[in-house]
């Protein structure tokens, strides 16, 4: 190996540390307590070398996005391939509740994360020709089931913006407090029902 090499494998390393650590510091304690002074001292480098890899906590927040965004459509593709594949109505059905499952567990499991992916600006661009791959991929994971059980005449890309922005109401709603727990299945077997028709 190279020195050239060993000093962009050791510059990555040190990437994904940063943000692993920045990831951890905002689950435990959220984004506020994230700063460059304090990841310098959670992963014992000087402020300068985090500035080196990003130029602020905005481009960190970015990063954590995109490994989240990655993480959430892989997510999102294990429970719909172990859904129900049967070409009845139970099929598509089956899969489309097993995504907003799946949706609402990462957001649930992961806040700061996806906090980062949709609340927060990481300096992302969405909904643009320059959006991010794996920001588009995390739309295609949804867009894959979802477009199943858009319904004739209806276009595919509208629906499942419609049925993700339901799962992200939810998501939100339901950890800010402001819908009861007890009803969390139900609601999700509401919008399955009644937006996904098939």
């Amino acid at each position: 190996m190279s020195v050239q090499e060993r000093k962009e494998r050791e510059r990555a390393a040190r990437e994904r540390l940063i943000v692993a650590t920045a990831r951890e510091l905002a689950e435990e304690q959220g984004w506020d307590a994230v700063t460059t002074r304090r990841l310098a001292e959670r992963i014992e480098y000087s402020q300068p070398v985090l500035y080196s890899h990003f130029r602020g906590k905005r481009e960190i927040i970015g990063a954590v996005a995109l490994e989240g965004a990655a993480e959430l459509a892989a997510a999102v593709r294990a429970a719909t391939s172990a859904a129900p594949t049967a070409p009845t109505a139970d099929g598509p059905r089956g899969r489309v509740a097993a995504l907003a499952h799946a949706y609402l567990d990462f957001a649930a499991r992961h806040p700061a994360v996806y906090d980062a992916l949709f609340q927060l600006d990481g300096g992302l661009a969405y909904a643009r020709e320059d959006t991010p791959a794996p920001l588009k991929d995390a739309f295609a994971s949804l867009l894959e089931t979802l477009a199943e059980v858009a319904g004739d005449g209806v276009d595919p890309g509208a629906f499942t913006e419609t049925f993700w922005a339901a799962l992200h109401g939810l998501a939100t709603l339901t950890r800010a407090g402001r819908l009861p727990p007890e009803y969390a299945a139900s609601r999700v077997e509401l919008l399955v029902d009644r937006l996904a028709r098939v």
